[in-house]
């Protein structure tokens, strides 16, 4: 194998770069997240960019990086690359399709269940010695209707515990239905107006692209049950949280549980959002767990060594309709 290309990787925890040396010794390592334009003025030579979902990899890197051949994202998600600018120079562009898609269904419950559950008001009340279940009546999610907004193997993980494990029925929205894994995951498809007019609970786990950014919003809030239940893991954007914090505020939306947010990384912006009792914050740590940030360096060191050894790289190469499943 041809070890000489200038290989990068961002966003490494320090516990990761065991798991990159050992396969590529020459690689550079970021810790952190790097502006563009220190992208650009430290790394002219490289070959291969292996980024995670902070890196912004816009058509001005892109296009700056001469020796660019390879960009390796170690996310299922890749809004934070200019796809069409790298493939206007013919630049492969790889993201992980499901490191760990069960992972982060797991996290829509627990999300859930401590929200209509009440777990952290509950813990809290112990903690001051006040051993009283008063106020703290939960909703039960047995034969509530769940909608789901995007079956790829994320959207389908959740329904199948939904549906299985909960007992919930489930229905699900997405231009491009697999009828055969709704007839194994007990769920059907409806238009997508009829999703936000059933469900009592909605769990969003489309991409975020111009078609889905702010796709939650005033109108669509409008068209959802009063007191539905939003849950997002997929991207902050989805939501337009202005919208979003109305409703709650009105009641319309009776509890938010969120893994992502528009602003991730200047939090004074979301303050008002945080704030508020009906909605549950996590910092993005849906995909964070043992087995899949094993699994995602193993599939981005698959992709970036089948490249090095001229081989195809077609099983995770993001494809110009993104989005299509």
């Amino acid at each position: 194998m041809n070890t000489n290309k200038e290989i990068v990787f961002f966003e490494v925890d320090f516990g990761d770069q065991e798991k990159i040396k050992k396969n590529f010794p020459q690689a550079k390592i970021e810790n952190k997240v790097l502006t563009e334009e220190k992208i650009i003025k430290k790394y002219q030579q490289a070959e291969i960019l292996c980024p995670f979902i902070y890196t912004q990899l816009s058509a001005k890197v892109i296009e700056a990086l001469p020796q660019l051949k390879m960009i390796v994202t170690r996310s299922v998600g890749f809004d934070h690359i200019d796809v069409s600018a790298a493939h206007q120079r013919g630049i492969i562009v790889c993201n992980v399709p499901d490191y760990g898609s069960h992972v982060i269904a797991e996290h829509v419950f627990a999300l859930l269940l401590s929200s209509v559950r009440h777990i952290r008001e509950g813990d809290e009340r112990v903690e001051q010695n006040k051993y009283d279940f008063h106020g703290l009546k939960g909703i039960a999610l047995h034969g509530k209707t769940l909608g789901i907004i995007g079956t790829g193997k994320i959207g389908l993980d959740v329904a199948r515990i939904a549906s299985l494990g909960f007992l919930m029925r489930v229905i699900a929205f997405d231009p491009y239905q697999n009828q055969e894994e709704a007839l194994k995951n007990h769920f059907h498809y409806v238009s997508l107006k009829e999703l936000y007019c059933q469900s009592d609970v909605i769990s969003l786990h489309v991409p975020l692209l111009p078609s889905t950014k702010h796709l939650i919003n005033k109108k669509t809030i409008s068209q959802m049950k009063d007191g539905v239940i939003i849950i997002n893991t997929a991207r902050g954007g989805i939501i337009k949280e202005k919208d979003l914090i109305q409703a709650v505020k009105k009641g319309k939306i009776a509890l938010a549980n969120l893994d992502v947010l528009e602003n991730e990384k200047d939090l004074s912006l979301e303050r008002e959002l945080i704030d508020l009792p009906q909605i549950i914050t996590t910092p993005h740590i849906a995909f964070y767990a043992d087995d899949s940030i094993g699994k995602m360096y193993i599939e981005a060191i698959s992709s970036i060594k089948a490249f090095i050894e001229n081989k195809k790289v077609i099983p995770n190469r993001i494809d110009l309709c993104q989005g299509k499943k």
